[in-house]
C-alpha cells in the first residue's frame, strides 16, 4: 500500500508509472478470483460491499422481484435498485437459519409475478450463522431466479467456491479480511451475469464500473486476501477457544443466552446476552476496561440494543453483546475477556442489590 501511494500513476494510462499500477490491480484481481474458484475476468473492484450490493440488487429484467431474508446486513435490506413493492421478506428459523420451506412456498405462490431473485449472506455478521446458500440457491433456479450471495462475513473464515455456492453474483469486503477500508469486490460466475452499470462516466474496470481506481487500497486488498487463505487453517482452533468463551460465560452466568447456539456457526463470532442488562451500559463497560465489542451491527448507525437480526430470530435479549476472535486469538485473550465479564457482572449485580 505504500508503494501504491508513492507512485502517482493511473492504471489507466500506458505509460510507466500507470503500468506499474496496472499490474498491481490485476495482481489483486486475480487473488480475489484464486480465493473463490472464480475467473479474473469475472472480479470487479468497487469502493467496498455497500456499493457492491447495491449494484447486485440491480434488476436485469422489468419483471423481477427481490426476495432478501429477514436478517440481511442493511446495504442488502435497502433493496438496492429494486422498487420496495416488489421486495419480499423470507423468515429465519429461531436458530437463526433460512426457513428454506418459507422461501419456496413464497417462489411457488409469487411464481406469476416475475422472475425471482434472492440476496442471501454466506454468514450473519451478528450471529455468525451459517446460511444455506448452495440450497437455497438450488431453489431459486428451480424457479427460474438468480441468486446473490454476500459472502462479506464468510471468506477467510469457511472454506469459499462460487461454484459450490450455487450463487450468480458474490460480493466481498476488504476491511473485513484484515485489509484496508474502501475496497470491496463484486464476482460474477458467467459475464452475462453481471449488473446493469451502477457508475458511469470513464472506461475503468473494463467499462463495468467507473471510477479511478482507489490504488493503494486494491493493493492492500489483494495482499489481505492472499492472506486469510491461510487463515482459514485457523478456525479448528478458534472453535475450541469459542467453547471456551461460551463455557466460561455460563460459568459466571447459568441464564447467559447466546444466539444462533443450535446452528451451524462460523468459529470467530459469539452474540451472547444476559437477563436484565442493557446493551450499551455492557459496551460502555466492556470499553472501560479496555474490551472492544458491539451490539448488533456496526453499520447501524451506531445503535446499539435494536437488532433486526434477533426480533427475526425471536430473541428477546436487549442485552446481547456481539464479541469477534481475530484469527491469531489464543487463550489468554479469552481469560482476559472472562476475567473483565466477570468484574462487570460481580458490579453490575451489586448495584442492582443496592
Amino acid at each position: 500500500m505504500l508503494a501504491a501511494l508513492e507512485h502517482p500513476g493511473n492504471a489507466s494510462s500506458v505509460h510507466g508509472e500507470g503500468r506499474w499500477a496496472r499490474d498491481l490491480i490485476e495482481g489483486a484481481r486475480e487473488a480475489v478470483a484464486a480465493l473463490l474458484g472464480a475467473k479474473a475476468a469475472n472480479v470487479v473492484f468497487t469502493s467496498g460491499a455497500t456499493e457492491a450490493a447495491n449494484w447486485a440488487l440491480t434488476p436485469l429484467e422489468p419483471d423481477e422481484r427481490l426476495y432478501v431474508s429477514a436478517v440481511e446486513h442493511p446495504c442488502v435490506l435497502a433493496a438496492g435498485m429494486f422498487a420496495p413493492d416488489g421486495t419480499t421478506s423470507v423468515p429465519v428459523r429461531d436458530d437463526g437459519v433460512l426457513d428454506l420451506e418459507a422461501l419456496r412456498a413464497r417462489l411457488a405462490a409469487d411464481a406469476d409475478k416475475g422472475r425471482p431473485v434472492l440476496a442471501l449472506m454466506a454468514v450473519n455478521n451478528e450471529t455468525g450463522v451459517v446460511q444455506p446458500v448452495a440450497e437455497a440457491a438450488a431453489v431459486v433456479h428451480e424457479f427460474g431466479g438468480r441468486m446473490i450471495c454476500d459472502a462479506v462475513q464468510a471468506a477467510g473464515r469457511m472454506p469459499l467456491s462460487l461454484a459450490d455456492l450455487g450463487a450468480d453474483i458474490l460480493f466481498l469486503s476488504s476491511h473485513k479480511l484484515g485489509g484496508p477500508q474502501g475496497a470491496g469486490a463484486l464476482v460474477v460466475a458467467r459475464e452475462d451475469a453481471f449488473p446493469k452499470n451502477l457508475l458511469k462516466g470513464g472506461g475503468q474496470e473494463k467499462r463495468r464500473r467507473a471510477g479511478t481506481e482507489n490504488l493503494a487500497a486494491i493493493a492492500g486488498f489483494g495482499v489481505a486476501v492472499q492472506e486469510v487463505r491461510h487463515h482459514v487453517s485457523q478456525m479448528e482452533r478458534l472453535q475450541e477457544l469459542r467453547q471456551r468463551l461460551e463455557q466460561g460465560l455460563r460459568k459466571i452466568e447459568a441464564r447467559t443466552l447466546i444466539a444462533g447456539e443450535a446452528a451451524e456457526r462460523v468459529a470467530n463470532t459469539v452474540l451472547f446476552a444476559t437477563p436484565g442488562m442493557a446493551a450499551e451500559t455492557l459496551v460502555i463497560a466492556f470499553d472501560l476496561e479496555g474490551v472492544s465489542v458491539s451490539s448488533g451491527s456496526a453499520c447501524s448507525s451506531g445503535k446499539v440494543g435494536d437488532s433486526h437480526v434477533l426480533r427475526a430470530m425471536n430473541f428477546a435479549a436487549p442485552s446481547a453483546i456481539r464479541v469477534s476472535l481475530p484469527w491469531n486469538a489464543d487463550e489468554r485473550d479469552i481469560d482476559r475477556f472472562l476475567d473483565v465479564w466477570q468484574t462487570i457482572h460481580h458490579r453490575m449485580n451489586l448495584g442492582r442489590a443496592a
